[in-house]
């Protein structure tokens, strides 16, 4: 059988789902990793963390579902929900390419001032305090405010920042066109006749 056929369609969307899986379980596992070893510790962040992998779990799940019994509701509410995902991820993915030095150095500013546990633990993992400027009569949870010779944290962030965000900005535009794949694959496959099945029977 040719691969543009009912069979090809059918793993190869199943095995689309099966990897959404993995990353949906490494997302959730990596999240719990970080709070069992203490690295991180903002309820927030992990929070968000698991929410998209238990999302990404259940898209994955519906797909699986709907690719082996052939299911066209699952099917079509599938496609439309990875449609949308395409849509957002993408747009994310080339807004965190396109964040020139001044950008992210404004946005890193904004994170810092609104998360109160992330700034902890980043205080804590990269030895700094403060953003700008360190300053001893604040509260610090790094080991360098016991001797009051911290550096500020804002020069070692933005050291990574840019790596960082071209990283999250590939992989989230790779993970894009194999949501668009599964779109398309998707509309394929829902247009296809299963030849096991009464041909009559198909609507």
């Amino acid at each position: 059988m040719v691969c543009g056929g009912f069979a090809c369609s059918k793993n190869c969307l199943c095995a689309l789902n099966l990897l959404y899986t993995l990353v949906s379980l490494l997302l959730i596992g990596i999240a719990a990793w970080g709070i069992g070893f203490g690295l991180i510790s903002s309820f927030r962040v992990v929070g968000v963390a698991i929410a998209v992998g238990i999302f990404l779990f259940l898209i994955a799940l519906v797909g699986l579902i709907g690719a082996v019994k052939h299911h066209q509701v699952l099917l079509f509410f599938y496609m439309i929900i990875l449609l949308l995902v395409f849509i957002v991820q993408f747009s994310v993915s080339c807004a965190s390419l396109a964040l020139n030095k001044e950008q992210q150095s404004q946005l890193l500013e904004v994170g810092w001032n609104n998360t109160n546990s992330a700034r902890t633990d980043i205080e804590r993992n990269l030895n700094c305090c403060g953003f700008r400027v360190f300053d001893p009569n604040e509260t610090c949870s790094s080991d360098c405010f016991r001797s009051r010779q911290c550096q500020p944290c804002a020069p070692i962030i933005e050291e990574y920042s840019g790596m960082v965000l071209r990283f999250v900005g590939g992989i989230g535009l790779f993970f894009s066109f194999t949501e668009i794949l599964g779109v398309w694959l998707t509309y394929r496959y829902r247009n296809q006749k299963d030849p096991r099945a009464n041909p009559s029977a198909f609507l």
